[in-house]
């Protein structure tokens, strides 16, 4: 997973969670939470299994009682008996401070802890269980996640800050007190984490919404006014094209102006449908930014009256899905295959310049061109496959391409 450079990025600690760097000039995090019932162990060695295979660096999951408590050591037993070392951060929420405190091999167990300050607890009980929280993670060495979500907003917090906007000769509206309630919560248990002792390399903070503009509105706020690691994610983001073109747009505009260490594409899936889904999303915004390199490329174009088949939208498919099955295989053997550009277009207007501007490309013949594909390799014309096998005999180009390329890397 090759990372290009970002000049703007915000400089913070470097946030070590099991060995995966968070921040600090690292590559951008990509996680992931999943979504069974934890004291299932099986089900949920499963499926983070299924999310670390799919590219989840960290895995989130929820530990809401004592069963899930117990089962966190079994599932990372049985993890590390597949030979996955994926870090997994516990959820925590109203009783974290009691299951670390009585489940010492939970606590072990996890690689992070996630903490949200909106439930805590309230009042006088609200500092003494932050602290424990703070506390424990001090013991076994834990970085910690100060997670704020507009939707558990700790109600006192909020209550202050209306009350002494109501007092103000110009309140401001609504939506700006709920803004500065979300990076004040944030902001304050950072401090109070760092007055108990848990210094920045250990501390990432994040203030979810649900809103595009009202979650770059709030992170620009936080970024400027933070010296933390922050992790980015448009909380509760829907199902299918809404919550992908959501989730795209709002950490877009962030990753672009250098905020943000780690991303989750909170996904709902569709019933059955697979978890892993939001890690690609994920992926495939952190390469379109150019940030992160996950996996070779496909270029194509989306077909028009001058195409006079789907001879190339099939070629396009089958050149994807070649990559993607031989890709487990070349990351092993050919270092820095993820950047691989390739390009397959289906008429003469578009087709040599794509072709030429890609690793590899292949410009099929349009309504009325010549029965031709010539075929570029890194700008330049190698080769023109003509008759029934262009397919097989492209795939064969883009393969021996991969040899001789990334073996010489």
């Amino acid at each position: 997973m090759t990372a290009f450079s970002t000049p703007n990025r915000r400089v913070t600690p470097t946030v070590s969670v099991g060995g995966v760097r968070i921040g600090g000039g690292a590559p951008v995090v990509v996680q992931s939470m999943t979504n069974t019932d934890t004291a299932d162990v099986a089900a949920t060695v499963k499926q983070v299994a299924e999310l670390a295979r799919a590219g989840s660096e960290l895995v989130r999951i929820t530990v809401n009682n004592e069963a899930a408590a117990r089962a966190v050591p079994a599932i990372r037993e049985a993890l590390d008996g597949q030979g996955l070392d994926v870090p997994l951060i516990g959820d925590f929420h109203f009783n974290g401070h009691r299951l670390l405190t009585d489940y010492p091999a939970c606590a072990q167990a996890l690689a992070k802890y996630r903490i949200n300050p909106g439930n805590v607890g309230r009042g006088e009980r609200r500092d003494t269980q932050f602290a424990t929280l703070i506390e424990l993670a001090l013991r076994y060495d834990r970085p910690v996640r100060i997670g704020v979500n507009w939707g558990s907003l700790d109600p006192e917090l909020v209550a202050r800050l209306m009350d002494a906007n109501a007092r103000l000769a110009r309140p401001e509206p609504v939506q700006e007190v709920t803004y500065e309630a979300m990076v004040q919560s944030a902001l304050d248990s950072a401090r109070q984490a760092e007055a108990i002792g848990l210094p920045a390399d250990r501390i990432v903070l994040s203030c979810k919404m649900s809103g595009v503009q009202d979650l770059i509105t709030v992170y620009r706020r936080l970024a400027a006014r933070s010296p933390f690691a922050l992790h980015l994610g448009l909380t509760e983001a829907g199902m299918g094209a809404k919550g992908i073109v959501a989730s795209t747009a709002a950490l877009a505009v962030l990753l672009q102006e250098g905020i943000g260490d780690t991303i989750r594409v909170s996904l709902t899936p569709e019933p059955g449908a697979p978890r892993q889904r939001e890690v690609e999303v994920a992926q495939e915004i952190l390469q379109a930014m150019e940030l992160r390199a996950f996996a070779p490329q496909v270029t194509a174009c989306p077909g028009c009256g001058r195409t006079t088949s789907t001879a190339f939208q099939q070629l396009a498919l089958d050149v994807q899905n070649h990559l993607r099955q031989r890709l487990p295989e070349w990351r092993q053997r050919y270092p820095g295959v993820e950047t691989l550009r390739v390009a397959v277009m289906g008429c003469v207007v578009n087709g040599p310049g794509e072709s030429k501007n890609a690793d590899i490309g292949i410009s099929l013949p349009g309504n009325g061109e010549r029965p031709a594909a010539p075929v570029f390799i890194e700008g330049r014309k190698v080769a023109t496959l003509k008759g029934e096998g262009i397919a097989e005999a492209f795939v064969q180009m883009v393969d021996r391409y991969v040899r001789e390329r990334y073996s010489r890397s």
